[in-house]
């Protein structure tokens, strides 16, 4: 048996992609589909068994006596495995975990495929769903469409009715796009209707990223045909600074008046965590990161879910264990390029505390004295953190005083007025 003291080292996570990039939607901002064609495929994109059972030993034996062991399921599209494949990956945790050791599974999904199985078993199981939906039809189905160009709305409630039914633990993962800017509360309250837990992520792709090449002409095509100037650093479906900021201060306009304590939005909760001194719980937020690795099909090891290129692969589990990968000088060193990069605009900014920068694939913007690596939304994050400063402070307060957040509500229409 394992000795207590051989796991002392320090947690991180991995997401794991058991299907790769494959996925059965063709959502036009997908930053992940078009490394069908750059990663190795083996077995058409599905994790082997070997490697599963390695990962999945490898992965329990690195974390730190005392910490829940957090497997997380992501894609292109997991469901696509089948049910079979984390019936074995379950089994396998039973197997391997220590003594005393928790054990918890999440699971993003578009929810196309989830049917009366597959709802049944994420809920037997305690499978944390995430739920990929960008709100009502007409907004979630402009981007996200199948292959034959149709919209996947209809399917995705279906399946989300599936987990309902069940009583599976959900939560909706919105991307905010330059459309969805147009109508901040249409979205959250047709989610609030749905889910109580929100994660809002803001979609930013520079223009000149590898896309796929269908999208790359799409793009093209639309330049060519818009009137309109466009960004020149992003692609059109973008969601501009402007409209980031506008888009979380409208919806936490409503949220603070009548949600707190009962609707939990993601960004909301981190920034009150930072304003209380917490630290950050989004590795966006971090200081420093690198603690959030990816596993890809075949066992190759990158930095980041956002970073799955040559240059930041790591390692395959079949060759380092996950520990020392980890630990490793290269990945130390993204962790710490956060801070170490930033511009001085950014260490002088009054909201660094709440941000440090955000995340690093969106920082190739420049400052107003023409330094690199600012983060493309500052704007907004900035609108965001100013709008909401009274209200975050209010609610800290409260909870410093052992009172709930809630409170604020009461007097929240005169701090956002």
């Amino acid at each position: 048996m394992t000795k207590q003291s051989e796991h002392k080292g320090h947690p991180f996570q991995v997401m794991a992609k058991p299907a790769g990039p494959m996925c059965n939607l063709s959502c036009a901002y997908c930053f992940y589909k078009h490394k069908t064609h750059s990663l190795h495929a083996r077995h058409a994109f599905q994790m082997e068994k070997g490697t599963l059972e390695l990962f999945v030993r490898t992965y329990i034996a690195s974390q730190p006596d005392g910490y829940p062991v957090q497997f997380v399921w992501q894609g292109g599209e997991p469901t696509l495995c089948g049910v079979d494949f984390f019936r074995d990956a379950l089994s396998l945790q039973e197997k391997l975990k220590r003594p005393g050791q928790v054990i918890t599974n999440a699971f993003q999904t578009n929810a196309v495929l989830i049917d009366e199985q597959w709802a049944a078993f994420l809920k037997e199981h305690d499978f944390l769903v995430g739920v990929s939906i960008d709100g009502p039809a007409d907004i979630h189905d402009h981007y996200r469409k199948d292959a034959a160009g149709g919209g996947s709305f209809d399917r995705v409630m279906a399946g989300l009715a599936h987990l309902k039914k069940h009583d599976a633990a959900c939560n909706a993962l919105c991307c905010v796009t330059d459309i969805s800017v147009e109508d901040p509360l249409k979205i959250y309250g047709f989610l609030r209707d749905h889910f109580e837990f929100i994660q809002f992520i803001p979609v930013v792709e520079e223009r000149n990223f590898t896309h796929q090449a269908p999208f790359l002409r799409e793009e093209k095509k639309w330049q060519r045909g818009n009137k309109k100037k466009s960004n020149e650093l992003v692609t059109r479906w973008s969601v501009s600074p402007e409209g980031w900021g506008k888009f979380l201060s409208t919806i936490f306009d409503e949220w603070v008046v009548r949600d707190v304590g009962r609707t939990f939005v993601q960004i909301f909760d981190a920034t009150l965590a930072c304003t209380l001194g917490q630290g950050a719980p989004l590795c966006i937020f971090g200081s420093t990161c690198g603690r959030a690795l990816v596993m890809e099909h075949d066992g190759e090891v990158y930095s980041c879910d956002h970073f799955v290129y040559p240059q930041y692969k790591l390692a395959n589990i079949r060759e380092c264990s996950l520990e020392d990968i980890a630990a490793s000088r290269n990945q130390i060193r993204f962790g710490q390029d956060k801070l170490k990069r930033l511009p001085r605009q950014c260490l002088n900014c009054t909201y660094l505390f709440l941000c440090s920068g955000g995340c690093p694939k969106n920082r190739f913007a420049s400052t107003r004295k023409g330094e690199k690596e600012l983060n493309y939304l500052c704007s907004g994050y900035q609108a965001y953190f100013s709008h909401t400063a009274r209200a975050m402070q209010f609610m800290a307060n409260e909870l410093r005083n052992q009172r709930p957040a809630a409170n604020v509500m009461a007097v929240a229409e005169k701090m956002i007025g």
